[in-house]
């Protein structure tokens, strides 16, 4: 007998009337993630500091026919996470999925960085997460929802060769810790966890990094340099592996960091 994903393979991807949370909606990862989710007919609550750049997403999800809450607030606290757990069930009833798109950088020497300055990386990139996963997680075992999960982490987490990234390169190897430690925990829930660990791609961060600028031109070409690919990401290169660890596709894969870095940790 064939069984239903042999007969329907995209069956597998399947978001439809699913509820998501996106925090860092405004960024590049966030809001693809949340456009992706929406306009395949799932229901997501968005999350960011920035009002005006929350209210353009939102607008963006509606011309694609989703159904979006908006909730101006970061993950900068347990009381921050349950909020935009409540918005979530008040507007939809339910979570399924969430996704921790926030995030922050400051780089510097670690000989001339401010603890304060290093500190705040590893509150929004760690610190967040573990917000979020209490929240979310408290709640989806209390329901016995077997939930998804996707954080977004870097190749910055595996690989310490870039000056100035102390902070940035320790959180994200925290972020990959966090990833398999919660896999493993909540497997017995049936919820699972993975990450997204891209190369540099574009975005507001990076965007410096794609004009005609000598500093911008020297950095992409030292980061060109280290893909096989030959070419910097693009947000859309993360979409299909959100997208597959966000749906039934991914039900038996946790505790993974997924590279998606045109060859950078092959080398």
């Amino acid at each position: 007998m064939i069984s239903e994903p042999l007969r329907n393979p995209l069956s597998l991807f399947n978001v439809k009337g699913k509820s998501a949370i996106v925090t860092g909606a405004t960024g590049a990862f966030g809001r693809a993630t949340a456009l992706t989710l929406a306009s395949l007919g799932g229901k997501v609550t968005i999350a960011g500091g920035n009002k005006k750049e929350l209210a353009d997403v939102a607008e963006e999800i509606r011309s694609v026919g989703g159904e979006v809450c908006v909730v101006e607030r970061r993950p900068d606290s347990l009381e921050d996470a349950q909020a935009m757990l409540d918005a979530a069930l008040a507007a939809f009833g339910h979570v399924d999925q969430l996704v921790v798109g926030s995030g922050y950088n400051k780089a510097g020497f670690i000989h001339e960085l401010a603890l304060d300055d290093w500190q705040a990386v590893m509150d929004a990139n760690v610190r967040g997460i573990w917000f979020m996963a209490k929240a979310v997680g408290t709640y989806w075992i209390k329901e016995k929802i077997k939930g998804k999960v996707v954080l977004m982490s870097s190749v910055r987490g595996r690989h310490g060769n870039i000056s100035g990234y102390t902070g940035y390169c320790a959180s994200k190897g925290a972020t990959d810790s966090l990833t398999r430690v919660l896999a493993t925990e909540w497997a017995k829930h049936g919820i699972t966890v993975n990450a997204i660990a891209p190369t540099v791609f574009r975005s507001k961060l990076t965007a410096w990094m794609f004009g005609d600028d000598e500093l911008g031109q020297a950095t992409k070409q030292r980061s060109l340099a280290r893909i096989p690919l030959g070419r910097l990401g693009e947000v859309e290169d993360l979409m299909g592996m959100a997208l597959y660890l966000l749906s039934p596709a991914s039900d038996f894969c946790t505790g993974q960091v997924m590279y998606v870095d045109g060859g950078f940790t092959a080398g």
